[in-house]
């Protein structure tokens, strides 16, 4: 069989309280994670597109969303699609959910999140490195070493 990847990334911020219950294999967590992207509008201008995301944590990562994460925390997922099934009686029919199972979570404070390109460009200072930023035109193609 050939491989295969079931891989999501994501970094959002939570959009609503994260709901916390403990079962008997333990600590389960839901909650939604909210993306931003722009996107052109067709009159030279761009138009925001917010994203939603249902996201299931389990054991001790469930535990620290419990503790630590609140509405509008920003967050960066690591994890896997899951979609699971049932049959709705009411309705007669078979339903689905797909949901992005969490296996990495990084807290992220509300400062360390850039939310356009414009706001790297305007800041070089604040990289790391002097090399990370190279402003445009300040290259020339006999710099260039291939």
């Amino acid at each position: 069989m050939a491989r295969s990847v079931n891989k999501v990334v994501l970094l959002g911020n939570v959009g609503k309280q994260p709901e916390v219950r403990n079962t008997r294999s333990g600590t389960v967590a839901e909650l939604s994670l909210a993306t931003n992207e722009r996107r052109p509008d067709g009159q030279g201008g761009w138009q925001d597109h917010t994203e939603w995301h249902s996201l299931v944590a389990f054991g001790r990562t469930a535990q620290i969303i419990a503790e630590y994460v609140r509405v509008g925390t920003p967050l960066f997922i690591e994890g896997k699609l899951r979609t699971d099934s049932w049959d709705d009686t009411n309705a007669g029919v078979k339903r689905y959910w797909t949901k992005v199972m969490v296996l990495n979570l990084v807290l992220l404070s509300h400062g360390e999140r850039r939310s356009t390109v414009e706001d790297y460009r305007a800041d070089p200072e604040d990289f790391g490195s002097s090399y990370a930023h190279i402003p445009d035109g300040q290259i020339t193609a006999d710099e260039i070493p291939f």
